[in-house]
């Protein structure tokens, strides 16, 4: 089971406001799959197996560093075959900042991306019909 740390902002107003680091890994996990060319986050086989039984992990491939006002996203993607992969990761280290910031107030220090693959496509063969396509002989 993964360890839940929190991270407390005093405010002015009397009151504290608390994240865990599951809130900032799920906002990085989001905002990463809105990118073009993202097809999944990575993670372990343990995590894999774990979303095959029905119980989805939106922390799948997404370690989180918090400090007292900044924190640090480690990410582990997976990409579609056919992007620019250095575009790509520009692009999730740019909104995964942006969200984080945007809706949490933390300040982000860095976003690690690990391209862990890449996803291809299977495509079919124009040789190779499938038995609904074949022709019929009467």
């Amino acid at each position: 089971m993964s360890e839940t740390k929190e991270l407390q902002i005093e405010k002015n107003q009397g009151g504290k406001v608390v994240f865990a680091e599951d809130v900032i890994s799920t906002i990085a996990t989001l905002a990463a799959s809105e990118v073009e060319g993202v097809h999944s986050m990575g993670g372990s086989a343990i995590s894999g197996i774990t979303e095959k039984l029905g119980k989805r992990s939106y922390t799948k491939g997404v370690k989180v560093e918090i400090g007292t006002s900044e924190c640090a996203v480690d990410m582990n993607l997976v990409v579609k075959y056919g992007f620019r992969i250095q575009k790509v990761c520009s692009d999730v280290q740019e909104a995964v900042k942006n969200a984080i910031e945007t809706m949490t107030g933390l300040t982000v220090v860095e976003v690690n991306i690990f391209v862990q693959s890449v996803f291809f496509r299977a495509e079919k063969n124009a040789d190779q019909e499938t038995p609904a396509e074949q022709p019929r002989v009467k």
